[in-house]
């Protein structure tokens, strides 16, 4: 009974087609929308346009995710990504599950560590800026906010009697609370005032 009710893409749809379909009725992410629609066209491509997917196998992914090590010079994440990718299109999109073990050649590029910025230097580089573009950094750097979260933030989503900012539907579809820098409400009340011209 499940498996009827299973949302099925349109199968007259292009293959890139209904992989974002099924990816927008499930409300992934934006990045990770991008990301998987990115990593299938590049599979897709490796073996012709006029492969389909169902035309291969496990071993075909293997030879995929190998190039990507061995020609690609991709990080283990990436190459993570690209078999993430590769399995949700077979499993989720087509039905059509992979049958035996994928096992490529792994990439051994490693990571450099993250620069993580002095709060000194943070103050210096928002001094810098300014405008609407200096406000969303300051509300991304006190809040924790992610970028398209802060992209998508509307007005109705800015609590200033609690202080508090509502997430909708942020990273995995989840909704969240977080806390409204004191630093950053005066002004974000200024901008809301001058450019929609509303009383909050």
């Amino acid at each position: 009974m499940e498996d009827k009710l299973r949302f099925r893409p349109n199968p007259s749809l292009k293959l890139m087609d209904q992989v974002r379909e099924f990816l927008r009725y499930h409300h992934y992410a934006y990045r990770t929308e991008t990301s998987y629609c990115q990593r299938t066209l590049r599979y897709v491509r490796f073996f012709g346009n006029k492969t389909h997917p169902k035309d291969l196998c496990s071993q075909h992914v293997e030879r995929f995710l190998s190039n990507l090590t061995t020609q690609g010079k991709v990080s283990a994440s990436t190459q993570r990504q690209a078999l993430n990718a590769i399995v949700f299109l077979y499993r989720e999109v087509l039905d059509f599950p992979l049958d035996g073990k994928i096992s490529p050649i792994r990439s051994k590029k490693q990571q450099r560590p993250l620069t993580v910025r002095t709060q000194e230097e943070i103050k210096r580089l928002l001094l810098m800026m300014s405008g609407t573009l200096a406000l969303m950094s300051k509300l991304l750097y006190g809040s924790g906010l992610r970028l398209m979260e802060c992209i998508r933030l509307r007005i109705q989503d800015v609590d200033f009697g609690q202080n508090k900012i509502f997430v909708r539907e942020g990273k995995g579809g989840k909704d969240r609370t977080i806390i409204l820098p004191g630093n950053v409400r005066e002004e974000l009340q200024t901008h809301i005032k001058s450019n929609y011209a509303i009383s909050i």
